[in-house]
């Protein structure tokens, strides 16, 4: 059964973190789609608001809507396709912060477990070491409060809620989560707690090294 909430796309002005002639890198809200959805009361969303201003903005990669933090969008071809094969090729560095329910023990480590879309409960996605693709991510221990923990997490790939279930693998679910937490993880916060902080990229044309950084708001 297809999990369905309702959408209240927060109102406002989106960040602009840079601009030029090729590229727009944005600070996504918490709860506004990357893109729109099927439905037209899912048309709202940070692609078609980003239109508004840039015609002729595109989309290369997306955040899950409630995940906030960095975007970057093409405004032209040549930069669309430059930019899709970095995030293919794994040549850009992403960088996330988190926090999960309860306290890590260890100070650093890996998530090396296989996903796939767990389809009678969809959009959420399983671990399946059988039919899974390979998902893989990095994480260390930035602070533990009274019973809570900030991560930094790197994603070595790009699937479908894969920081939210290899948190949740981890026996701490991220704060906020509506889909992985449970009822005491989801009520701690009133977000997911989860922010795309940084991104180290190459620019489209001009080929020199990006780093946008826009710190969370938890």
């Amino acid at each position: 059964m297809t999990n369905v909430f309702e959408y209240v796309p927060p109102q406002g002005e989106i960040p602009i973190l840079y601009v030029d002639e090729h590229i727009v890198v944005l600070n996504k809200p918490s709860g506004l789609l990357s893109v729109p959805g099927r439905d037209p009361a899912h048309r709202d969303s940070l692609q078609t608001r980003v239109q508004e201003r840039f015609a002729q903005a595109t989309t290369v990669h997306r955040l899950d809507m409630d995940t906030s933090g960095i975007v970057i969008m093409a405004l032209h071809k040549e930069a669309h396709r430059h930019l899709s094969r970095q995030f293919e090729n794994k040549c850009c560095t992403k960088t996330y912060v988190c926090l999960v329910d309860g306290l890590v023990e260890a100070d650093c480590g890996s998530v090396d477990l296989p996903l796939r879309c767990d389809w009678p409960n969809r959009p959420l996605q399983m671990v399946d070491h059988e039919l899974g693709k390979k998902a893989l991510t990095h994480w260390k221990v930035l602070e533990r409060l009274v019973d809570r923990t900030r991560l930094e997490l790197h994603p070595v790939t790009g699937r479908s809620h894969q920081l939210r279930v290899h948190c949740l693998s981890m026996g701490h679910p991220i704060l906020g989560d509506r889909f992985y937490a449970d009822e005491q993880a989801v009520t701690k916060e009133k977000r997911l707690c989860l922010h795309a902080q940084a991104l180290r990229i190459f620019h489209p044309v001009l080929q020199d090294e990006l780093f946008f950084e826009c710190p969370s708001e938890f």
